[in-house]
């Protein structure tokens, strides 16, 4: 007898007859067990076991058959059987989502690699981030995880993969840009091999990049863009790539599943005692020595100030005139200021302030007018406990990720100064459906407040023009500031990504307005 199957041919027409199995000799209880078996027992066993398997081939044989013939009489009937019985074996994964399919990745040739350092603080890496990915998606190349800044004031050691998820920046822009963790080695130096660095001229749009930095990767192979802050125009950018860039900042940049679980905690801890306002309380020490601004500083803070300026190479300038700068509306307003600015715009005094910045300069001497204002203040070290922090201690940029988080969160969000955070929260506020940021106007309310506490404005004169003056400045749809021949002064991209924001009809303010990339 011949058994057939997929692979198998099994002949067991020579086959001793079943009967041997029921031998007296293997059988009989009475005789007893040799220590060495004889040949005949042995022989006698090798002919059960071979019978045995070749009788489960048989049936695992007539099984497949079966299943064949019936799959193709009756699909459903066998497609429903394995279906009960997968349901059956298989353990349920409760609460666990499956992640959605990646894009497809790009198909390209790669003109070569690009390398970046960014510098500056969180929020200017991010802008600076995006920028060149799109710049890499422009010129066709191949991009090395950007190398985050650790020199500067803050010193924060944290790379890439610490702050943002890198696995998510790298699977989710597959599609656009192709993004390695590090260079090949035969292009590290260690090989003995040496890339161009260069800092990228700033403010540049895509001619720029196409004509002169293109030709360097084409002939250097790999470029090292050494300084990345604002190397792209705000404006003239093709709407392709500016969609890119918000949707760098927007979606691929996520912040590790750490810092996400921390600030999500303190944004459910905040919004379980009702609305919350944040603000960001620009005002600790490195801002104040870099602006030059001492406005309600002793004498003796505002030396420790200029000493700490002028410790730093790159902060270094000429004699700053603190009052000069202020009345310009270039300072950071001081607590005491942020308070009556608080009350003027009507938020109540039990309404919770969630200060968001790292160590205010004077602590709780320079908060106090402001707490008797707002005595619900709370800032991420009041709410949270001192081991929950402690993974976070000595990596600014880490913890000013928790501050963003419940900054984009907060029902209000009030900036005291026009940095880089401020910016790119009042963009990421824009993209979620344009939540209420209020924008203040510094020159004017330097103006105001010096009218109010010398005693020539009156406290309800005073309150009514803070909100007159507030009334369209309340991150509401409106055109970017286009000022083809001053960059520094127009608005800032990230601020205000308007090609990014509308999809609806929230947007019919602002589209009225006409084409928004033309200047004004």
């Amino acid at each position: 007898m011949e058994v057939r199957s997929e692979g198998v041919h099994v002949r067991c027409d020579k086959l001793p007859s079943p009967r041997i199995a029921s031998s007296p000799v293997i059988q009989s209880p009475k005789l007893p067990s040799p220590a060495i078996p004889s040949p005949a027992i042995a022989r006698t066993r090798l002919q059960v076991w071979f019978i045995r398997l070749c009788s489960s081939l048989f049936v695992w044989t007539c099984l497949v058959q079966l299943v064949a013939v019936g799959e193709f009489w009756s699909p459903h009937l066998f497609s429903n059987l394995t279906n009960r019985i997968s349901q059956i074996t298989q353990v349920p994964a409760q609460g666990v989502l499956s992640p959605p399919p990646l894009p497809p990745a790009r198909n390209y040739t790669s003109n070569g690699f690009l390398r970046v350092s960014c510098n500056g603080g969180l929020n200017q890496m991010r802008a600076a981030i995006c920028d060149m990915v799109t710049v890499a998606r422009l010129l066709n190349l191949t991009l090395v995880v950007p190398e985050l800044d650790k020199t500067s004031f803050w010193a924060d050691p944290s790379n890439f993969e610490d702050i943002f998820d890198l696995r998510h920046f790298i699977d989710s822009l597959r599609d656009e840009v192709r993004i390695v963790r590090r260079l090949p080695k035969n292009f590290s130096r260690k090989y003995g091999y040496k890339p161009l660095e260069m800092p990228p001229v700033s403010w540049s749009n895509e001619k720029y990049y196409l004509e002169q930095i293109l030709p360097l990767v084409s002939k250097h192979k790999v470029l090292h863009f050494n300084r990345t802050d604002t190397r792209l125009a705000n404006n003239w950018i093709p709407l392709d790539l500016q969609k890119l860039r918000c949707r760098v900042n927007f979606q691929a940049l996520k912040f590790t599943p750490k810092i996400e679980s921390l600030g999500y905690k303190l944004v459910r801890m905040l919004q379980e005692k009702g609305p919350f306002v944040t603000l960001h309380l620009r005002y600790e020490m490195d801002m104040l020595a870099f602006s030059g601004c001492t406005h309600g500083c002793t004498a003796e803070e505002a030396e420790e100030l200029k000493r700490l300026r002028y410790a730093y190479p790159w902060w270094r300038e000429k004699e700053i005139v603190s009052e000069e700068k202020r009345s310009q509306g270039l300072c950071p307003l001081t607590p005491e200021e942020s308070a009556l600015i608080l009350q003027a715009l009507g938020i109540s005094k039990d309404t919770q302030i969630y200060i968001a910045a790292g160590e205010i300069y004077g602590r709780d001497r320079r908060l106090a007018p402001l707490r008797a204002s707002f005595p619900r203040i709370v800032k991420k070290e009041t709410l949270l406990a001192p081991e929950e922090l402690q993974q976070f201690q000595n990596h600014s940029s880490q913890m000013a990720a928790l501050d963003f988080m419940v900054a984009v969160a907060s029902n209000t969000f009030v900036p005291t100064y026009d940095g880089n955070m401020a910016k790119l929260v009042e963009g990421h506020r824009r993209y979620l459906g344009f939540k209420k940021s209020i924008l203040l106007d510094r020159k004017k309310l330097v103006e105001l407040l010096d009218m109010h506490l010398n005693g020539t404005l009156s406290w309800n004169g005073f309150a009514l023009a803070v909100r007159s003056v507030h009334e369209r400045r309340m991150g509401q749809p409106t055109p970017r500031t286009v000022i083809p021949e001053k960059p520094k002064e127009e608005d800032y991209f990230y601020a205000n990504p308007q090609e990014c924001l509308c999809m609806g009809t929230n947007c019919d303010d602002l589209l009225s307005r006409g084409n928004l990339s033309k200047p004004r």
